[in-house]
């Protein structure tokens, strides 16, 4: 058994109900737990009994009775990573201002693991922890796709990302080069999808019954009849949207071995999925707008040199271009 424990509410914390704030702190205690706990005193505010419901706010102070050691959070620490990890996470960064970051993933690194997935991003995060602060995951991307990806640092920072994502306030923009001419210069595909397949083998297709899924899209430029350059807004944020979509419009993306173009690859082809998070908008916890771009990962600047693409030509469709 642990001792008891006297957590502070701090102001990135911001107001909040009792039982969300030690989920935070410890995320293995039960709901009914908590209210047991409180039911009976031993969770109290400022010396005061309290109900878990209860709101509590910066300043206060929470007292937590000693508990289980499976209750307690799991230990998490850098020092368990090589010098070598370390680096290679903090080498990732493109924006760190203490509670938002940005990472540039690479093409190839999973977000969280699994049986099959010892090496993930999700155990290299206590490399930049801060003072104590933890840094979260308030979204995902696939493993085969690159670009930015943003971590909240510190539980309030997470619940205002993750709140932003909820809300579709966080404006993303994706650059893809896909199979063909897309004739139409913007539009928007609307496409319910659903999930198929066992694990490993997971996909979706378009299904009517399945979760609705938007897309807006802009074209670029265009190589010709063979590729297309498309800029991408996610409208919705399912699972592997953007690759359904452009596969179920006839423009699968190229390199892309979930979503392939029955056609096979092209003459010439680099290597890759040709897919990145190229940009995104939020509002970072104390209000003021926050913007971050990627640069181009290798596999989509192969693709550009292959094509004759130049980046600058990108720049008219930004993320103002699709403004909610």
């Amino acid at each position: 058994m642990s001792g008891v424990t006297h957590l502070a509410v701090r102001p990135q914390d911001g107001e909040v109900r009792l039982d969300r704030f030690l989920k935070r702190h410890y995320p293995r205690l039960t709901q009914g737990r908590l209210q047991k706990l409180a039911r009976t005193g031993q969770l109290r505010v400022d010396g005061r009994r309290v109900e878990a419901s209860t709101r509590v706010t910066p300043g206060q102070t929470v007292r937590v009775p000693p508990l289980a050691s499976d209750e307690r959070p799991p230990p998490r620490s850098a020092e368990r990573l090589s010098d070598a990890d370390i680096r290679y996470v903090r080498s990732l960064v493109v924006h760190d201002d203490g509670a938002v970051v940005a990472l540039d993933k690479p093409a190839g690194l999973a977000v969280q693991g699994g049986p099959k997935t010892p090496r993930h991003l999700d155990r290299l995060l206590p490399a930049l922890d801060q003072d104590g602060e933890r840094c979260r995951l308030v979204h995902r991307l696939d493993r085969d796709t690159a670009g930015l990806l943003l971590l909240g640092r510190g539980a309030g920072a997470s619940a205002h990302l993750t709140e932003q994502f909820r809300r579709g306030r966080v404006v993303k923009l994706y650059w893809a080069l896909v199979r063909g001419r897309v004739r139409e210069p913007r539009g928007m595909i609307d496409l319910a999808l659903a999930k198929s397949g066992g694990p490993g083998r997971e996909r979706v297709v378009g299904d009517d019954d399945g979760k609705a899924a938007k897309t807006l899209f802009r074209v670029v430029a265009r190589a010709g009849r063979v590729a297309t350059w498309l800029a991408l807004r996610p409208v919705t944020g399912r699972t592997h949207q953007l690759r359904a979509h452009c596969a179920a419009i006839g423009h699968p993306i190229l390199g892309d071995a979930r979503y392939p173009d029955a056609r096979g690859t092209l003459t010439g082809q680099p290597a890759g999925l040709m897919l990145l998070a190229r940009a995104a908008a939020s509002t970072h916890p104390s209000g003021r707008p926050l913007t971050f771009e990627a640069p181009l990962s290798p596999q989509l600047k192969a693709g550009f040199d292959w094509l004759g693409f130049a980046v600058e030509a990108g720049r008219e469709h930004g993320l103002e271009d699709f403004a909610p």
